[in-house]
């Protein structure tokens, strides 16, 4: 008995962490517009273009440079 207590406990806390991560990668999915420094566009192998303010290549393509 004890034990299917602590099997439950565990099964809900495991099927809860799931749903913070899931829900966590859908907000960033679904997000606000995301900024990075020029350093950040460098770091992630691309190129920050100061004249349209975007990141252009690399792990950043496309975002707004802040």
């Amino acid at each position: 008995m004890r034990i299917r207590r602590i099997l439950a406990a565990v099964i809900a806390t495991a099927a809860l962490a799931g749903l913070g991560l899931t829900g966590a990668a859908t907000a960033t999915a679904q997000g606000a517009p995301s900024y990075v420094t020029p350093s950040e566009c460098k770091q992630g192998g691309g190129t920050p273009d100061l004249t349209d303010n975007l990141c252009k290549g690399g792990t950043h393509n496309g975002e707004k440079i802040d």
